[in-house]
C-alpha cells in the first residue's frame, strides 16, 4: 500500500480523537457507528500493513488514555500534529488537525448538536498512536509530543520547576579565581573586591576650560605669550592673590588657585584684566583630590559582574588585570541523526538549530564554549565523548527520553553518573535533566526540540552556570499578562512574551516546543504556573540574551 495510506489512516485517528472530545465535552457517550482513538490505531495498523479489513459498526469501550506502558516498558508518545501552545483558551493556528476536526464533525449528520469551540491544547485526547515507520520517525514522533503531552502522561517522578532551578543553583560552587588583563576580564566576576589603589581624582583638577583665579576679582591677567596650564604638564606656577591664568579641563590647578571660571562667564578688558560675568564661588569648578574615592577604599564587592563600565573604573583606579572568577568550560553535544549543519532541510532531515544557537547563548551567561561536537544517535560515540570531556559543564541535546535511541540515560548510568534532576514538570522541555559526571564535572541534557532546548538552558543551565560563574541569583522580573494564557492543569508552563509599552507583556503566537520564531521576536519567557494565567495576572518573565 502507498504510504499515503497511513497519512490518510493518521488523519481518520486524528478527527476520531478530536470529534470524541467534543462528545465528552457534551456530556454524551459514544454512539454506534462512532469510531474510537483505539479504532483510529488499528486503521493507521492496517494501512502500514496493507491489511482493509472491515470497520466495525458495534459500539466499543475505549481504553483510557495512556493507561499503561506500551512496547517493551517504554511508555508510547502520541503523534499529534499540533505545534503550538493555546492562548486566550483556544487552540492559536493548530495545523492540519483543526481542519480535520471540523470535517469530522461536518460528517456527522444534522441530528448531531454543534460541536464545541476549539479546546484548549491540554485537554485534546491523544491516543495510543504509533506514526513512526522506522526508529527515525519513531523518535521524531516522541519528541514532538514528548513535550506536548496532556497531564495524563504526567511524569510521577519530575521535579516542580522551582525546585529544579533550586537544586541546580545548588548543585556547584564558584570556580577558582584567576588574573586577567583587563581587556580580557569583561562579563566576568569579581573574585577580590576591587579596592582604589589611589586617590581619584589623584590631584586638584580643573572641571571646565577657563581661568583659574586667586581670590575675589577681578584679576590680573600673565601678559601674552606666557604659557597656559594644560592637562598632563604639571608643575604650574603658584598664583597670587589677585591673579588669574589660562587653564584647560583636566589639568593640575595651580597652588594658590581658589576657583575656575568658566569661559563663557569671563571677559578680558583691553587693559588686561579678567572680569566675572557672574559671582564666583570658592572651590566652584574644581575636582578636590579624593573627590571621588580615597587610596584602599572598596570601589565593588566580590561577586560584582565586570562590565565596561566597572573596567573603565578599575583602570582609574590603577588596575592592569582583575582577579575573577574562571569561565566555566563548557562542551555542547547535538545528537541526532535528523539533522543537517548546513543547506536546505531535505530526505526528511532537518536543520541544525541548536548547534548555532548554544554557544552564544552560554557565552551570555558566563562560560566558555567550545565548539559544538555532532554525535549523531549512537551510543557508543556519546559514551566516549562525556568520558573524554574535562569541561566543567557539559550540555547535549536530544537523547533524554526513554526510547530505543536515546542513549542519555543509560550511557550516563554506565558512566556512574549522579542524577540530580530526572525530568521536570515544564512545558516545553519536560525531559530535561541535570547529572554530576564526577567531582566538578555536571552534564546538562536538553530535550531536542529548539524552545524545550532553550526551556531546559533557562531552567537548569542558567542557575548552574551562576553557581559556577560567582554571579548572584538574578532578579525575576514581573509583569502584568495583556492578554489570557492557558496552562497545563498541573505543570508550569513557559511562553514567550513581548513587551507591550505599557508595562504588560503579550503571549507570542509561535511558541511551540519546535519553533524558534517566537522567542526570536520576544523580549522574555513568562512562568505560567499550572492551570493558566487570566487577563491581567502577574507573572515572572524570565530575561533573554
Amino acid at each position: 500500500m502507498k504510504e499515503v495510506d497511513g497519512d490518510s489512516a493518521l488523519d481518520r485517528a486524528t478527527e476520531d480523537a478530536l470529534a470524541l472530545f467534543a462528545d465528552q465535552r457534551r456530556g454524551s457517550r459514544s454512539r454506534p457507528g462512532d469510531r474510537l482513538p483505539g479504532e483510529g490505531a488499528e486503521a493507521a495498523g492496517r494501512a502500514r500493513s496493507g491489511r482493509t479489513e472491515p470497520r466495525h459498526a458495534e459500539p466499543r469501550h475505549a481504553e483510557p488514555a495512556h493507561a499503561g506502558p506500551a512496547h517493551g516498558g517504554q511508555e508510547s508518545f502520541a503523534y499529534f500534529p499540533f505545534d503550538e501552545i493555546p492562548v486566550g483558551g483556544g487552540v492559536v493556528d493548530g495545523g492540519r488537525a483543526v481542519g480535520t476536526a471540523r470535517a469530522a464533525h461536518a460528517t456527522r449528520g444534522p441530528s448531531v448538536p454543534a460541536p464545541a469551540p476549539a479546546p484548549a491544547y491540554d485537554d485534546l485526547p491523544f491516543t495510543d498512536l504509533d506514526a513512526a515507520r522506522n526508529g527515525q520517525d519513531e523518535k521524531r514522533a516522541r519528541d514532538m509530543t514528548a513535550d506536548d503531552a496532556p497531564h495524563g502522561s504526567h511524569t510521577p517522578h519530575a521535579t516542580s520547576w522551582s525546585t529544579a532551578r533550586a537544586v541546580a543553583a545548588a548543585a556547584a560552587g564558584a570556580l577558582p579565581a584567576e588574573d586577567r588583563a583587563l581587556g580580557d576580564a569583561l562579563g566576568q566576576v569579581l573574585a577580590e573586591p576591587l579596592v582604589a589603589l589611589t586617590d581619584l581624582p589623584s590631584f586638584d583638577t580643573s572641571a571646565m576650560d577657563g581661568w583659574a583665579v586667586s581670590g575675589p576679582g577681578p584679576w590680573k591677567l600673565p601678559p601674552p605669550g606666557a604659557q597656559d596650564v594644560l592637562a598632563g604638564r604639571p608643575g604650574a606656577r603658584p598664583l597670587r592673590d589677585g591673579r588669574a591664568v589660562r587653564i584647560a579641563t583636566g589639568a593640575p590647578v595651580p597652588p594658590g588657585a581658589t576657583a575656575v571660571l568658566r569661559s563663557e562667564h569671563g571677559e578680558v578688558t583691553v587693559q588686561g584684566e579678567l572680569l566675572a560675568g557672574r559671582h564666583v564661588s570658592h572651590g566652584q569648578d574644581i575636582r578636590p583630590r579624593g573627590g571621588e574615592c580615597r587610596q584602599g577604599d572598596e570601589l565593588a564587592p566580590v561577586g560584582t559582574l565586570v562590565t565596561p563600565a566597572l573596567l573603565g573604573l578599575a583602570a582609574a583606579a590603577g588596575y592592569d588585570a582583575l582577579a575573577v572568577v574562571r569561565r566555566p568550560r563548557v562542551d555542547v553535544l547535538v545528537l541526532g541523526d535528523e539533522l543537517l549543519r548546513e543547506g536546505l532541510p531535505e530526505g526528511g532531515l532537518i536543520r541544525d538549530a541548536l548547534g548555532p544557537m548554544l554557544g552564544p547563548w552560554l557565552r551570555a551567561l558566563g562560560a566558555e564554549p567550545g565548539e559544538a561536537l555532532y554525535l549523531g544517535d549512537e551510543g557508543g560515540a556519546l559514551r566516549e565523548a562525556l568520558a573524554a570531556s574535562t569541561a566543567d559543564v557539559v550540555v547535549t541535546t536530544g537523547g533524554t527520553a526513554s526510547g530505543p535511541v536515546d542513549h542519555v540515560h543509560p550511557t550516563l548510568r554506565g558512566l556512574g553518573a549522579e542524577l540530580l534532576v530526572d525530568g521536570v514538570a515544564v512545558r516545553p522541555g519536560h525531559p530535561m535533566l541535570l547529572a554530576r559526571l564526577g567531582p566538578g564535572r555536571h552534564v546538562v541534557g536538553l530535550p531536542g526540540n529548539p524552545l524545550a532546548a532553550v526551556a531546559g538552558l533557562l531552567t537548569l543551565a542558567e542557575p548552574l552556570l551562576r553557581a559556577l560563574t560567582g554571579r548572584a541569583s538574578g532578579a525575576s522580573a514581573r509583569a502584568v499578562l495583556a492578554e489570557a494564557v492557558s496552562g497545563h492543569p498541573v505543570d508550569t508552563r513557559l511562553v514567550p512574551v513581548e513587551y507591550d509599552g505599557a508595562g504588560r507583556v503579550r503571549p507570542l503566537r509561535f511558541h511551540g516546543p519546535a519553533m524558534l520564531r517566537g522567542l526570536a521576536a520576544g523580549d522574555g519567557m513568562a512562568v505560567v504556573p499550572g492551570g493558566g494565567a487570566g487577563q491581567g495576572a502577574e507573572v515572572t518573565v524570565l530575561g533573554l540574551p
